[in-house]
């Protein structure tokens, strides 16, 4: 089933993602929608929470000190290609990569609350009925929008490729609450810095606590 042409938004172009801001960009993806298009399933998700990474001062960054690893490769890429890496072995997070080519900034994508192709959502994820842990995390909403590491280094922007975000038709407005990011404790001064943002009182927002 297709989407009615009046629920198809405006699709981010690439002057959107080569800013150099990577926390005023994580702001901005919120109540963005997130689209994956894989073997003829479209699912759609509005993004509700988000984490900024900006290397190379970011102890918590992949890609800190400018680390140039084949796993971090996509990330010094020009903004508007995907970052997916698996964490824990188990969960495939989907990242934003951002700024122009050589600077390692990326927007982790934690939450999105279902707008579209929720059935297949809830096959992905093994679940018989809608409830907020369908998505509300990185893992699970990478899982539920068909997003894996096969897709890392995919663009963002090109007409044909399966993964966009797009600015819904409507936008609705919104207050951001900002946090510290989760599960980098280990990051020193930067496990401090307020970059995780989240649409306040969400119900699709992960449960996580910073520090």
């Amino acid at each position: 089933m297709q989407r009615p042409l009046d629920q198809i938004g405006t699709r981010l172009n690439e002057a959107f993602y080569l800013r150099e801001d990577v926390v005023q960009i994580s702001k901005e993806l919120l109540g963005k929608h997130l689209v994956t298009n894989f073997d003829g399933q479209l699912t759609v998700g509005k993004i509700v929470e988000t984490e900024a990474y900006r290397a190379p001062e970011d102890k918590a960054s992949h890609a800190y000190g400018n680390r140039l690893t084949p796993r971090t490769k996509v990330m010094f890429e020009p903004g508007g290609h995907c970052y997916i890496y698996l964490c824990y072995g188990i969960h495939h997070l989907f990242n934003v990569v951002t700024a122009s080519g050589g600077i390692a900034h990326a927007v982790l994508i934690r939450a999105i609350e279902p707008v579209w192709g929720i059935e297949t959502m809830l096959q992905r994820r093994s679940m018989p009925q809608l409830k907020t842990n369908l998505s509300a995390g990185p893992g699970t909403c990478s899982q539920a929008l068909g997003l894996t590491t096969a897709s890392s280094g995919l663009s963002l922007t090109e007409n044909a490729s399966p993964v966009w975000i797009e600015t819904p038709v409507v936008f609705e407005t919104f207050e951001i609450q900002t946090g510290t990011r989760v599960g980098v404790a280990y990051s020193e001064e930067s496990a401090f810095w307020p970059w995780r943002f989240s649409i306040a009182g969400n119900k699709w927002v992960s449960k996580a606590k910073g520090l």
